[in-house]
């Protein structure tokens, strides 16, 4: 391999890439509260992007996406101490993937399909347009549970969510997408290893 040369995560390094800077939010915020634990959640998604880029040689667009949300919103909430701001980011991070896939739906350049086009071979234009649809939808249902729960739970609870709740609940929703694809030309054997999903929020 030359030095140039980009290496690929596999399914497993590219989950640990988004789940940590979740675990350092969780636990920095149940031992220090929710200021401590935004700061650390900003030094973890850095940490997660440079990580990326020195071993990897690449970033994914939704990685960006969202550390610059965490980095923008986090430090508001530092500057402001005001920790609603931080809790309505996944509310932002859903709306904005939703409005920017059902932009691209509705113009004829299908987002997701650029994304992760390589991880469901096969899938046909129509299987593209479902599976663009279906997100939308989970994306918005996600921003109005994540809307709930901030504003009706403690901020621990709300931080626990992400976690045992948001997560699971997204890896679970693209899993009952596959019977759709494999309708659609999915071809299961030779699908990519690699997470079907954006990061969670």
């Amino acid at each position: 391999m030359s030095v140039t040369e980009r290496k690929e995560p596999g399914a497993g390094a590219r989950l640990l890439i988004d789940l940590a800077p979740l675990l350092v939010f969780f636990g920095a915020n149940y031992f220090r509260g929710i200021f401590t634990a935004t700061a650390a959640f900003m030094a973890a998604i850095t940490l997660a992007v440079i990580v990326s880029l020195v071993r990897y040689r690449r970033v994914s667009a939704l990685l960006w996406f969202s550390a610059f949300m965490v980095l923008v919103l986090g430090g508001l909430t530092i500057w402001l101490h005001q920790e609603w701001v931080i809790k309505i980011k996944p509310t932002l991070y859903y709306l904005l993937v939703a409005g920017l896939l059902l932009f691209g739906l509705t113009t004829g350049r299908n987002l997701l399909k650029v994304a992760l086009g390589t991880v469901y071979p096969g899938l046909s234009d129509e299987g593209w347009r479902l599976l663009t649809r279906n997100w939308i939808v989970f994306f918005v249902a996600m921003a109005i549970a994540n809307e709930i729960v901030w504003r009706t739970t403690s901020t621990t609870f709300w931080a626990g969510s992400k976690l045992w709740g948001f997560m699971p609940a997204t890896f679970l929703f693209a899993l009952a997408n596959v019977p759709m694809l494999v309708r659609h030309g999915l071809t299961l054997d030779t699908a990519k290893d690699e997470p079907p999903v954006p990061p969670s929020q």
